[in-house]
């Protein structure tokens, strides 16, 4: 990672300049923000200098002091659920476009990567099947990537206490250079890792609907479970699909943020991205073929059902011949003897009898 006191950087996480005119420039940047009004909502702060942990849980209003005080030091801004007034703590001090901080604030921004000049301003969504047993929970998270500062706002509820341990745990990869970038890595590690774990809880739920398809369940319950399953697979893939494109625009070289020590853990988050693109697609043939196979097995109930009353539909059939023949306002072989009911009686039987044994054992009945 570039040094951001280096003057001759021109890149997405150069420091601030003032270029009137330039719309990638939101205007000159603030010399401190320690007098700024600060932040309604809530706030978490951590101070990082070489991968060493400094100071957390300090007024987001005294970032400007701390960084000031250590140019070596970089710091973890976490607003929950802000509004416009309480980026203004940060928007000059950082440089933060105004597009970017209008979509950190708007919900329902898509999964992306915006390069501007003083920052990158990415845009995403984390996945939990766990808290919703009947869908899926999304939480919207945008960050703001600045030389010294990573800025994170979520619209959502996120565990940020598990954010945190995964960073905790990458000390050992931090240096002076890639502080922001080992803070980024973890970010995304932990969204991507939620998007393949609510996709492996989908996919055991498709198990459980496949082990119930030939069991004695109504049609309806199957059809059902099998709506719900596909509704929240294509809801998950318009959050998977697009992070390919988000790592992998995180990952050039403009960006400024991957280096040689840093790129195969990229290259293991983008890996995983594709990985859970792929899952989702499999599920979702899969419940594709079960709601196929669940028509199917119907339509086969319904043959079954139909072959089985045509055969009693002939069997009866015998005995409304024989009594409809001999039910004619017309004499007729042992008319008014008791010979004529036995011998009747004795057709419909044997015919009807017959006709019950040969349909079982072709498989009719």
């Amino acid at each position: 990672m570039p040094d951001p006191d280096d003057p001759n950087i021109d890149g997405p996480l150069a420091q601030p300049v003032t270029a009137d005119g330039d719309p990638q420039t939101p205007g000159p940047t603030a010399p401190s923000v320690s007098t700024a009004v600060p932040p309604q909502c809530p706030t978490r702060t951590r101070l990082y200098r070489a991968g060493k942990l400094l100071e957390e849980g300090f007024p987001a209003e005294q970032m400007s002091e701390r960084l000031a005080a250590d140019p070596a030091a970089v710091v973890w801004l976490d607003l929950y659920d802000p509004a416009q007034a309480d980026l203004g703590i940060v928007t000059h001090e950082f440089g933060l476009h105004p597009l970017a901080v209008e979509d950190a604030i708007n919900a329902h921004q898509r999964p992306k990567v915006d390069r501007y000049r003083t920052h990158l301003f990415a845009n995403l969504y984390a996945v939990d099947a766990s808290r919703d047993p009947h869908g899926l929970t999304t939480g919207e998270i945008s960050m703001f990537i600045t030389p010294r500062a990573l800025i994170t706002v979520r619209k959502d509820d996120f565990d940020i206490d598990a954010l945190i341990a995964r960073w905790d745990l990458n000390t050992d990869l931090i240096t002076a250079d890639n502080q922001i970038s080992i803070l980024v890595y973890g970010l995304l590690d932990a969204v991507v890792d939620g998007h393949y774990q609510a996709v492996e809880q989908l996919d055991d739920a498709i198990d459980e609907v496949q082990t119930n398809l030939f069991r004695q369940r109504t049609a309806i319950d199957i059809r059902r479970r099998a709506y719900e399953l596909g509704a929240d697979l294509a809801a998950l893939r318009r959050v998977v699909a697009p992070m390919q494109e988000v790592v992998g625009r995180l990952m050039r070289t403009d960006s400024h943020l991957v280096d040689a020590e840093l790129g195969p853990y990229y290259q293991d988050v983008h890996d995983h991205t594709l990985r859970t693109s792929e899952t989702v697609d499999a599920a979702s043939d899969r419940v594709d073929r079960i709601a196929a196979t669940q028509l199917n097995e119907q339509s086969a109930q319904l043959n079954e059902i139909t072959k089985k009353l045509a055969a009693w539909a002939a069997i009866i059939a015998v005995p409304t011949a024989v009594t409809g023949f001999y039910g004619q306002n017309i004499p007729y072989p042992g008319f008014g003897h008791h010979s004529g009911f036995l011998a009747s009686t004795i057709v419909m039987v044997v015919l009807a009898g017959g006709l019950f044994f040969y349909l079982r054992r072709n498989g009719w009945l």
